[in-house]
């Protein structure tokens, strides 16, 4: 009988890009609050897909309350023509075709978190302080957004973390896979882009939680926490933590210990398909506590589960060059990555003499009795 072979083929990263199946209409926009230095930005870019682009713009109730913006009679004309949402109000569901961000990278987080299912395109400029996931700059933008709108625009598609929190005993807790969970049974039910963090809390007292893979407890974590996080989280907490540092396009899940009371306990990288469940120890003196991306913090009672995979709802986060050129340049622009003073090169004269040095520890040894050699 005939054998049949199936071949696999690994994706290139470079094969993602924007394609539209039609011409995008609206756009949500998420500034950076109580920052005066992006309020001109903002102004400018609202007035033009408004007046210029004839677009459908969503702003954020609460941006509209900035001081500075009240006080601008001319943008106050221009409200009547945008599109104002509440968070956790308003769903923005099948309403936005892409995301700008004007800000730093807490930004694009908060742009995550409003949308708990599919995402739309983010197109992020870099308008605060370390700008790892904001690669674009404003001083052009009128470009950068028509070149979007028009398409064939490389994109990273970042994978997120579904996390589910399930009380002691629930109907939650005794499903087999964090899939089959049902949003209402769950505690809590939140996609994160960047990480989860279990740590002690307010507790003098080490964090004792257990550890599972696909339902195997792995090991128990004594010390100030875990972080485990998306690849695109692993250049936030996790790096600080000793983590390496994970391309986005990488499926996987790291999972990093924060000071653990052992000089043995390495930061590890699981597939992403795998389910993670953290458990406070039986034996802990303390309860933990959780938070996602920083936020939603909460705390983790005896019995209680939070179980974590990754979702299969990414964020797609436009490249200004493409998925290598831009991580590699937020690492070195970002991080200082490998960033040293080069040695210097020899010099002639410098060069003459160390190969002569060279040359007579070659006689020296060729001299030597074979016996001692």
């Amino acid at each position: 009988m005939e054998k049949l072979i199936r071949l696999s083929t690994i994706q290139d990263p470079g094969s993602q890009r924007l394609t539209w199946n039609k011409v995008p209409l609206s756009i949500l926009i998420i500034k950076k609050i109580f920052d005066a230095s992006v309020v001109p930005p903002f102004k400018d870019l609202v007035t033009w897909l408004v007046e210029c682009r004839q677009m459908v713009v969503f702003i954020e109730e609460k941006v509209l309350q900035e001081n500075l913006l009240q006080e601008d009679t001319e943008f106050q004309n221009l409200t009547t023509k945008l599109s104002i949402f509440r968070e956790g109000k308003d769903d923005l569901t099948d309403k936005i075709d892409f995301i700008i961000c004007l800000g730093g990278d807490g930004t694009l987080l908060y742009a995550s978190s409003l949308f708990q299912q599919s995402v739309p395109p983010v197109l992020s400029f870099h308008l605060g302080s370390l700008g790892f996931l904001t690669p674009f700059q404003f001083e052009n933008f009128q470009d950068q957004v028509n070149q979007v709108i028009e398409g064939n625009v490389p994109l990273t598609l970042r994978s997120r973390l579904k996390c589910v929190t399930c009380k002691k005993d629930s109907v939650c807790s005794r499903t087999l896979h964090i899939n089959n969970i049902d949003k209402a049974d769950a505690s809590t039910h939140i996609l994160v882009l960047n990480e989860v963090v279990v740590d002690r809390g307010p507790s003098p007292y080490l964090c004792n939680i257990d550890l599972y893979i696909e339902r195997k407890l792995v090991t128990s974590v004594q010390g100030d926490g875990l972080i485990i996080s998306t690849p695109t989280g692993s250049t936030a907490y996790a790096t600080a933590a000793g983590a390496s540092m994970v391309h986005p396009n990488v499926p996987a899940i790291v999972i990093t210990p924060i000071c653990p009371h052992s000089l043995s306990f390495r930061p590890v990288v699981v597939p992403a398909g795998a389910e993670i469940m953290v458990m406070v120890s039986p034996e802990a003196r303390h309860t933990a506590w959780a938070s996602f991306d920083g936020r939603n913090r909460q705390e983790i009672q005896h019995g209680d589960t939070l179980r974590i995979t990754t979702s299969v709802y990414p964020v797609p986060s436009l490249c200004y060059q493409d998925q290598m050129s831009d991580w590699f340049e937020s690492l070195a622009g970002c991080l200082n990555w490998n960033v040293r003073k080069s040695q210097k090169q020899f010099t002639d004269s410098t060069r003459t003499s160390s190969l002569t040095s060279l040359e007579s520890l070659s006689e020296r040894e060729s001299d030597r009795d074979p016996e001692y050699v």
